[in-house]
């Protein structure tokens, strides 16, 4: 490739200025180059180092090097020049590199060789720094520097066709850096899906090799599961893929399903969904029991959910934190009086408690009755987890819409998961002392008894890319010598 690469910087004193430049070298050597090594230590040298190997071996013949001898030469004096000017010292030979994969060999030095290609360089410089020209692709603000590529080709087609791929991919990066890192559901999101791919892949493999051929219905539930893997009622929960209920769904929001259930039932069941506890809905209409869960879901991340939604038998607790059951089904009387499990019966509604209907869509909910129980209740006086306030106050809030409810919901799990990656790099990965611990988590405004036990919890949804990424890192020499 017939290129050059050029870092180029504006000197306040002198103003654009070369400072490095490396082309392919084409030519032979120039004449009095290598004159301190001999041949034979050369080629040594580059037997005995692989890859790409820099000397400093061509003496340095630029035009800015010769023209405090040549008036005429068009590159600048050296009495133009200060340090902030110069990459490397007055008569420096420059540098070498070679690259023994690909047998090419590379030459490096403040200013080209070539008085021609010089002079089109110095008109690159000036143009890119002076931002004079269209084709400058600006990369960047650093403090009140910009980064810029300036593009210099005898194809101006070829130059405008390049200019506009950089400043796609540029305003790509922006839109990128805007968007920030992938949270913790999105990366858990992620690795869900990618493992559904290896066990349907797993499938197909062993179907194949039995000779029997997928069926037209599973054919299209897989269609249907690719064409959006990533919303939110298609996530990988305890028993597999569950589909989302048909029509419109029975509760709208969170607000909606508290308003059903009532301040303080919905506050009970609300705290068990935070601790972590199985949440045991009972009813005869599945979709009702699955639109119940998909607006609980929304207190928690990603990787917390576990979810069986409709079952004909009691499933234990470490297979799901939420449980539907149909009425007839039994639960053991353990979990009935157990404290880390919250019931929630769905009767038919007597007359005198029936659901007030309060628009035509919510006609079905006033056939309902809704009875939670749990074997701890959590008193009305009770303190609870910061997070479980600050949601009943959003929920509370008339004057946020429910699309603001969710956003705040949004931010506070957020804020609620970098408290947990804190927590677990402290005491999984670093192995601090339990003192040490209780101040930290006086620090994060963690330190009471639900906080403490949320936290826990939470740390079971983290990704399984951010554990290894910090695993790696304790295990890392370099990370141990920085710390040190």
């Amino acid at each position: 490739m017939n290129a050059i690469v050029v870092l180029c910087h504006f000197c306040e004193l002198h103003g654009p200025r070369t400072l490095f430049c490396t082309e392919v070298l084409h030519a032979p050597l120039p004449q009095g180059a290598g004159s301190g090594d001999s041949p034979g230590q050369s080629e040594q040298a580059e037997e005995e180092e692989g890859g790409i190997q820099m000397s400093s071996r061509i003496r340095s013949h630029s035009p800015a090097e010769g023209a405090s001898a040549d008036s005429s030469s068009p590159g600048p004096k050296k009495s133009d020049m200060c340090e902030g000017c110069r990459s490397l010292p007055a008569g420096h030979p420059g540098y070498v590199s070679h690259d023994k994969e690909t047998s090419i060999k590379y030459v490096s030095h403040q200013h080209p060789n070539h008085p021609q290609l010089f002079s089109i360089v110095r008109q690159a410089c000036v143009r890119s720094l002076s931002c004079e020209v269209s084709q400058c692709f600006l990369t960047g603000w650093k403090g009140k520097q910009t980064q810029s590529l300036d593009l210099s080709s005898p194809d101006s087609d070829l130059s405008f066709n390049v200019f506009r791929l950089l400043k796609a991919c540029g305003s790509r990066l922006t839109e990128k850096l805007l968007e920030g890192a992938p949270t913790e559901d999105t990366l858990v999101q992620m690795e869900k899906l990618a493992d559904l791919e290896e066990e349907s892949e797993g499938w197909d493999n062993s179907e194949e090799e039995e000779g029997k051929p997928p069926s037209q219905a599973e054919v299209q539930e897989g269609r249907e599961l690719v064409k959006s893997p990533t919303d939110p009622a298609l996530l990988v929960d305890g028993s597999g893929w569950h589909l989302a209920p048909k029509g419109q769904p029975v509760f709208r929001s969170l607000r909606h399903l508290r308003q059903v259930l009532g301040a303080s039932p919905f506050r009970m069941l609300a705290w068990h969904v935070l601790m972590g506890n199985q949440v045991i809905w009972k009813a005869r209409d599945p979709d009702l029991v699955q639109s119940a869960f998909d607006v609980l879901r929304t207190m928690l991340p990603v990787g917390c959910v576990r979810i069986i939604p409709y079952s004909e038998k009691y499933e234990e607790a470490y297979r799901c934190n939420f449980l539907g059951l149909s009425p007839h089904v039994p639960i053991p009387p353990h979990i009935l009086s157990s404290e880390f499990a919250v019931l929630v019966e769905v009767r038919a509604a007597t007359r005198s408690s029936l659901y007030p209907v309060l628009f035509d869509d919510e006609q079905p909910l006033s056939k309902y009755e809704f009875v939670v129980t749990s074997g701890s209740p959590v008193a009305t006086d009770r303190v609870g987890p910061t997070i479980l306030n600050k949601i009943e106050a959003a929920l509370t809030n008339q004057n946020l819409s429910v699309d603001v409810v969710d956003q705040c919901l949004i931010c506070l799990k957020e804020e609620w998961m970098n408290k947990v990656k804190v927590l677990f790099k402290f005491t999984k990965v670093d192995s601090r002392p339990k003192e040490d611990t209780q101040k930290l988590l006086g620090v994060l405004g963690a330190a009471e008894e639900d906080n403490v036990k949320l936290l826990k919890f939470w740390i079971t949804g983290l990704s399984k890319t951010y554990k290894s990424h910090l695993m790696s890192t304790v295990r890392s020499p370099t990370s141990s010598e920085s710390r040190n």
